[in-house]
């Protein structure tokens, strides 16, 4: 590696431990060593499990946990020496272990689990000891002995086989195993390639990927998973050193659709409404946040069970979806990630960001943030609250992700803007359903009807005399309001609209029935449907994408290209009869024997009563009619594209309403 930068003109300094890092003005660094300071464009901190020292350097925590990890090498195994061919890695995940050849015998690794494993915690407070290198910890055998009985049983040679070694070496553990890859929120121009647990074998593939990103300006392709701003302030050391045993441990384990896994819960992330609904809800994690996913009734099979098949949210959901169509529903959306952008440039700095046109004022849109090569960087809901000020609504999965992406753009466009992540600060409930206006309007003197408060309209106005921002939209498809508000407000404003709402049988709902909700409107879903993977004509975003708008904003060159030269894949809508199962999303499209394409997201649709799913599948087999078959644990299924959506919102339909009435008369 070292020859190899050398040879493309790199300059290689070493031993020089980093002493001080210092940001500069311009965005650059200056780099502080014994041997003196090295100016810097930027910096890539990939110092291993000394990682969380740089960090420091700069005021950053970052969630690393040293971990010791065991592994046992054999002599010569003769069955193993025989061998003409070498053996693949074997992962046993019952016995919790890897194994595989080295040299002519067996090398294995066990996972033990989060009881047994150690983690090196006075690293955590005194940092690594100085001039540690290659140095080891003391091994333990008693303490994996469980899962070496377990590797004995499947390899059966390894009872005969001599342990010449046993090493116990730090790894750095992320709290959810996966690495940090990628820019950092909060710092210009300070990069990460940090957490990996699995050491150098990733090192050619990451090199390549942040290079690339970091010369041609984005990703060549989408590894959202390992961006380094999925975790925040509430990614505490304790919360870390909680979830690194519990993934330790779960390492072999087998992973479930809608997982949940629940060590270090609650994080300081809980909403105003959390103690009253966490027991009548099964809860899921959404970027340090506790939101519910269902909630339960008398009589309902409580609690988490996880399953390849439909399990016991299956008919409380479909119950959810009902409420909201024919009556009304209330909805945490607290988790949202939420900024405002104010100042003399914010209009000028969105235009350049988003490939729609900036909303009026008192008007609300969805927007795309495009990257140079027209893939989706991003889906924003925009406010524009005021003349000079916006408010910003993104997923909880993408709060930083967002954020960074708009500080950097304005950052280096030198647009006069202040931009503030109010995430923490402003709690966020939705309510839905034909019964909304009603139960809302009880409440308020401000006239909520659809002449006075059109659909993506937004309006400061006082709910249960707490002032509010109202913004008539629902991710639902159904008439309804989400109502932002100061965070400690929100157990008084839910508790008003509840008791409003009993004659109309208000009542929850969660993540899954709004899922369901969404998918049957057909609305799409930024890192299922779009992402930096997918350009924004192939993910069928035609309508929020303006051409002709007079801003040269952030890959509209591209996607003028690509709406020449045609796409050759499209984002299709299928429906099909499964037998009590359903699409999640990433599954094999089928099409004569042949896979031709992968789901993006599903669910099932209790509405129309089928299941549905969004899917990327060639031009030539995306017209509606088209036959497929989509692959469910290991069965194929037919599905059949049909046109989107399956059910109209009400927005739609209350527009076909009146055209009808305004026809017969």
């Amino acid at each position: 590696l070292a020859a190899g930068a050398r040879h493309y003109g790199a300059e290689l300094y070493y031993p020089a431990t980093v002493t001080g890092l210092s940001s500069r003005s311009d965005g650059t660094w200056d780099v502080e060593t014994p041997n003196g300071v090295i100016r810097a464009n930027r910096i890539v901190n990939c110092a291993g499990f000394w990682a969380r020292e740089i960090g420091d350097m700069i005021g950053l925590e970052h969630p690393l946990i040293p971990v010791h990890h065991q592994y046992v090498i054999t002599t010569t195994v003769p069955e193993v020496k025989s061998l003409k061919e070498e053996l693949p890695v074997l992962r046993d995940l019952e016995g919790s272990y890897y194994l595989r050849q080295e040299r002519d015998g067996l090398l294995f690794g066990p996972y033990e689990d989060q009881e047994k494993m150690k983690i090196q915690e006075s690293w955590l407070t005194d940092g690594v000891p100085p001039g540690f290198g290659k140095e080891l910890f003391e091994s333990d055998l008693d303490r994996i002995m469980d899962n070496v009985e377990n590797a004995m049983e499947m390899v059966p040679v390894l009872k005969k086989a001599e342990i010449i070694n046993i090493i116990s070496g730090p790894i750095t553990y992320t709290p959810d195993i996966l690495p940090m890859a990628g820019p950092h929120q909060g710092v210009r121009n300070y990069w990460v390639a940090i957490g990996f647990g699995y050491g150098i074998i990733h090192a050619g593939g990451i090199g390549k990927y942040l290079s690339d990103w970091i010369i041609g300006g984005e990703p060549d392709f989408d590894l959202i998973e390992l961006d380094p701003n999925r975790y925040g302030k509430w990614t505490t050391t304790k919360f870390s050193i909680e979830k690194a045993r519990e993934s330790y441990g779960f390492n072999n384990a087998v992973g479930y659709p809608k997982e949940e896994r629940f060590g270090g819960r609650p994080t300081e992330r809980v909403s105003g409404i959390y103690e009253p609904l966490k027991d009548k809800a099964s809860m899921g994690f959404h970027a340090g946040w506790e939101q519910p996913h269902w909630f339960y009734k008398p009589g309902d099979d409580t609690g988490y069970r996880p399953s390849f098949r439909r399990t016991n949210w299956f008919e409380p959901v479909g119950r959810e979806c009902k409420h909201v169509m024919e009556k009304v529903g209330v909805f945490d959306l607290t988790p949202f990630g939420k900024f405002t952008v104010k100042g003399k440039d914010s209009t000028k700095l969105l235009d350049h960001l988003i490939a729609n046109v900036v909303p009026k004022v008192g008007y609300i849109n969805i927007s795309h943030m495009i990257t140079p090569r027209g893939r989706v960087y991003a889906e924003v809901t925009i406010s524009h609250m005021s003349e000079e000020e916006f408010l910003l609504v993104t997923g909880s999965g993408s709060e930083l992700h967002d954020l960074r992406y708009i500080e950097e753009e304005a950052a280096n466009g030198g647009y006069a803007v202040d931009i503030r992540n109010v995430t923490d600060e402003i709690g966020v409930l939705g309510v839905a359903g034909p019964f909304a206006r009603k139960v809302l309007q009880k409440l308020t003197a401000t006239d909520l009807s659809g002449k006075a408060f059109k659909f993506l309209q937004c309006k400061p106005i006082t709910v249960a005399d707490i002032p509010l921002t109202a913004m008539r939209i629902s991710y639902t498809g159904e008439l309804g309001w989400e109502l932002y508000h100061k965070r400690h407000d929100t157990a008084a404003l839910y508790n008003a609209i509840m008791d409003s709402g009993q004659e109309f049988g208000i009542d929850n709902f969660g993540a899954y029935a709004m899922n369901s909700l969404r998918l049957e409107k057909a609305f799409r879903g930024w890192g299922a449907e779009m992402n930096c993977d997918t350009n924004a004509f192939e993910a069928g975003l035609d309508y929020f994408i303006k051409l002709n708008k007079p801003t040269e904003f952030i890959g509209k060159q591209a996607l003028i290209n690509i709406k020449k030269e045609g796409v050759r894949r499209k984002l299709v809508y299928l429906t099909m009869q499964t037998d009590n199962v359903d699409p999640e999303g990433n599954e094999s499209i089928w099409y004569d024997n042949k896979v031709v394409g992968n789901t993006t997201s599903g669910a099932y649709s209790y509405n129309t009563q089928q299941s549905l799913a969004f899917a990327y599948v060639p031009v030539e087999l995306s017209k509606i009619g088209q036959q497929l078959e989509v692959e469910l644990l290991n069965k194929k299924y037919n599905a059949i594209i049909v046109q989107e959506p399956l059910v109209l919102t009400e927005p739609t339909r209350t527009r076909i309403k009146k055209k009808s009435e305004t026809s017969s008369v």
